[in-house]
């Protein structure tokens, strides 16, 4: 149980630094609206430097087995959150905001502060796979689900920024290539920057949103409760299924994975509903929802996940 309560602490310190974006909007310093250039520079700059820096590790046998493994777990994940969905979709009427929300996680945001600090800078690396995986998703299927289109802009998809960086960390670590130590210690910064920013923003998020709207609406549960309780369950039976097969010796490796699969709503889902003109607001009120209440729910599956182990 010691990773979960270090992962408390760890959830403690971030919500601490959301509760300064949320105060710095509700105090009229700032426009909730004016996240909108942060998330750039969140997005744009940051992420992508955490990124290539998580690949400036050396190349041994141990990292690439378990980089491969990480990617195997992370896709084994979200086909295992598609076909839930697709079981889950008629029963429970889930419409495209809802399957986006429970499909696809905050990963990108929330999952590498945590890594960092609960298992090291070196598992940053495994942590990119989840990303990676999710980011081709989300600009496939889940734009795709959002604007009912069948094309796939595949352009778009590999000119994304995110993807470009996870493509260059990949040459820098097949290359063994390492950047000049003036390079890596701005990276580094970088590194310092991602959890902090990610839930200033959130904090700036939330702000705009009726707090009482969120939690009296009855619907809003049904999405929280698959993407924060029922599907890391199910995930947590497929962690299982894969320990026994490799052992567990790799099991912080697959607990990275792990980690991205409980975090909350996906930021970018609502990004995405606002950019193709659907309910924003809903979208909004469920990554608000997720996000409050995974601070009670990511121990709470972490702990599960180190009983197995």
């Amino acid at each position: 149980m010691e990773i979960s309560l270090l992962l408390m602490e760890e959830i403690a310190k971030l919500f601490a630094i959301m509760l300064m974006g949320y105060a710095v909007v509700k105090a009229g310093l700032m426009k909730s609206s004016e996240s909108k250039s942060v998330s750039v520079i969140m997005v744009s700059l940051v992420i992508p430097c955490v990124i290539i820096n998580a690949f400036q590790v050396k190349y041994t046998p141990d990292v690439q087995k378990g980089l491969i493994l990480a990617c195997v777990a992370a896709v084994a994940v979200h086909i295992l959150f598609l076909i839930l969905t697709a079981l889950l979709k008629n029963i429970l009427h889930l419409d495209a905001i809802e399957r986006a929300t429970v499909i696809y996680s905050n990963a990108g945001i929330l999952v590498i502060p945590l890594v960092q600090e609960l298992l090291g800078q070196e598992y940053v690396i495994y942590s990119s796979a989840y990303i990676a995986v999710q980011l081709i998703l989300i600009w496939t299927h889940c734009k795709n689900m959002l604007c009912e289109e069948d094309k796939l802009e595949w352009k778009k998809v590999l000119l994304n920024v995110n993807i470009i960086s996870i493509i260059v960390g990949v040459v820098l670590f097949i290359g063994r290539i390492q950047l000049p130590s003036g390079v890596q210690d701005v990276m580094n910064m970088m590194n310092n920057m991602i959890g902090p920013i990610g839930m200033l923003l959130a904090g700036m998020v939330i702000a705009e949103v009726p707090l009482k709207t969120v939690f009296n609406r009855k619907r809003n549960y049904v999405s929280t409760a698959l993407r924060l309780i029922v599907y890391p369950i199910f995930v947590l039976f497929l962690m299982k299924i894969i320990c026994a097969f490799i052992g567990i010796m790799d099991a912080k490796i697959l607990l990275t994975v792990y980690l991205a699969s409980v975090t909350p709503a996906c930021a970018t889902v609502t990004s995405m509903a606002q950019l193709y003109d659907k309910d924003a607001a809903y979208a909004s009120s469920l990554y608000v929802l997720t996000t409050l209440l995974s601070i009670v729910t990511m121990p709470v599956m972490v702990g599960s996940y180190e009983m197995m182990a």
